[in-house]
């Protein structure tokens, strides 16, 4: 039989079950948990259900050694389990794979696997290929083991970092929010994995998701957090979607987004985009044109790596063009850069929220970081402005913080209210907007979108760039839908539907 030792526990093939019992932990004055208790068992799917900021990563980070409890404990077995690093995690037969991965881009699969569970410095990388191989066909996980992960999509990227994990021999395996950079397609692929490593590997999986498709369909159990708190646990068979969203967001309301009238008029174009063409190592643009007009939403759909990311890096300074132009308000602007696209009155929020910020920061000086000049004289800032212009945003924009609380501490759907902030507050011309909803709870994804909705009755000319159809179907009045680095279509948002862009985002001309 085989057998694991860590943390002063042996894990066999049926590991024991892990117990946290009254787990708190607080960050300043915020409290994240407060007298948590969770169990979780092998051959079982557990998922973990919460708004931003309820407390569900802190406490896989807990468990995974990334962050102490200030009380409570872990156990397995009856034996309480020492966790202060990863490497007591993995030892103890934890594994976890974040939302931002953890892998060296320029080195290889077999390298970086290799690094992951290497205890001296003499690598065997042939015999990590073989095993590498091997697990790849057990579990479901194809990879080719000499790729280079800067050249892997974002779906691969994961399955090396899952691989890492179930290489590590762990019995517990960690998922934070993993669908949340995939693609339609991927997030089936992934979720028939997660299906396949309950019933024939006998993992346990912990699942931090938003998303109540993917709990009915794969998880057995759910707990809900609210607030730092369990509020609920029970199998999911016998939960409702509805019951659930209930759980989560307790007796809070968040205004929904409404459609505007199909008659709605629209003002001069604001953004012109006229032929851009862009060629780089991770995609192209094709000959791009089309406009959003004062008071519109143009929304841009299509599967992961058609051109998206290389239209929003133009539309951000961060990508020269090959040829085309970007216009505003009838100036072509020639080559793009950050200032120039500032200074025309175009805001920015990028689809990464946290390389759009620095999280040793405070809250109220990343607020000004894009104006900075607005709030300083010539030797210094006017910290007083700073703060009054941050309780303002606080207030306006319903963020769960302080002022002079690190960026970094707050959650995700917090943080992006941050971000938001910032770019409406300078009333832009133009938002460029790109997965704006990524990761979000509902009740923030609500509150976002009503966002985005208001700026645009304000005459704001939105671009919306998501691969969430239900969101670009809810928010926006024309739909372009991008194939192989061109826009293949574009549809009204009236009448627009999930099959028309599927055919669409599929390469089918309607």
């Amino acid at each position: 039989m085989n057998s694991q030792e860590g943390a002063g526990v042996v894990i066999h093939g049926t590991a024991p079950s892990i117990f946290l019992r009254n787990i708190s932990k607080a960050f300043g004055e915020t409290i994240a948990l407060s007298d948590v208790s969770l169990d979780l068992r092998v051959g079982e799917v557990h998922a973990l259900l919460g708004e931003n900021g309820a407390g569900k990563t802190t406490l896989m980070k807990i468990l995974y050694g990334l962050t102490q409890p200030d009380t409570g404990l872990i156990e397995a077995g009856g034996v309480a389990l020492t966790i202060n690093s990863p490497r007591d995690a993995r030892a103890a037969g934890i594994g976890m794979v974040t939302q931002h991965f953890s892998l060296v881009k320029n080195m290889t699969v077999v390298e970086n696997i290799a690094l992951a569970s290497a205890n001296t410095f003499s690598l065997d990388l042939a015999s990590v290929r073989k095993e590498i191989n091997a697990a790849s066909a057990k579990f479901g996980l194809e990879v080719s083991p000499d790729a280079v992960i800067s050249s892997l999509p974002v779906a691969l990227q994961q399955r090396v970092e899952i691989l890492k994990a179930l290489m590590s021999g762990c019995r517990y395996l960690i998922l934070d929010e993993p669908t949340a950079v995939l693609g339609p397609q991927d997030i089936d692929s992934l979720l028939e994995v997660i299906k396949k490593l309950r019933s024939e590997s006998g993992i346990g999986i912990v699942l931090i998701s938003h998303k109540m498709a993917e709990i009915e369909q794969v998880a057995d159990r759910v707990s809900v957090l609210r607030r730092g708190k369990v509020v609920s646990n029970s199998k999911v068979s016998g939960m409702s979607s509805q019951e659930l969203i209930g759980l989560m967001m307790g007796n809070d309301e968040v205004a929904v987004a409404q459609r505007r009238p199909t008659q709605q008029l629209f003002g001069d174009p604001i953004l012109a985009l006229k032929g851009i063409s862009v060629t780089t190592e991770s995609g192209e643009l094709n000959e791009v044109s089309f406009d959003v007009r004062s008071g519109e939403i143009v929304g841009v759909a299509g599967v992961s790596g058609n051109g998206q990311a290389e239209l929003v890096r133009v539309l951000s300074g961060t990508l020269a063009l090959d040829k085309g132009s970007v216009v505003i308000e009838g100036n072509t602007l020639g080559q793009t850069t950050p200032q120039s696209l500032m200074r025309a009155g175009v805001g920015m929020l990028g689809e990464d929220r946290h390389a759009s910020a620095v999280h040793a920061l405070q809250v109220m000086e990343n607020l000004v970081l894009d104006c900075i000049d607005n709030f300083a004289t010539k030797f210094q800032l006017k910290q007083k402005e700073i703060l009054e212009h941050c309780e303002s945003a606080i207030t306006q924009f319903e963020i769960k913080t302080t002022p002079k609380q690190p960026l970094g501490t707050l959650s995700g759907g917090n943080m992006q209210k941050v971000l938001l902030a910032r770019l409406f507050s300078r009333k832009p011309k133009v938002a460029i907007i790109s997965q704006p909803t990524r990761g979000l709870d509902v009740m923030a994804t609500r509150y976002v979108r009503s966002l985005i909705m208001q700026a645009s009755t304000e005459g704001t000319a939105v671009l919306l760039v998501s691969e969430d159809l239900d969101e670009v179907l809810e928010l926006a009045d024309r739909v372009a839908v991008m194939y192989r680095g061109a826009i293949i279509g574009i549809v009204d948002g009236s009448t627009a539907t999930r099959e028309t862009l599927g055919q669409l985002m599929a390469g089918i001309k309607q």
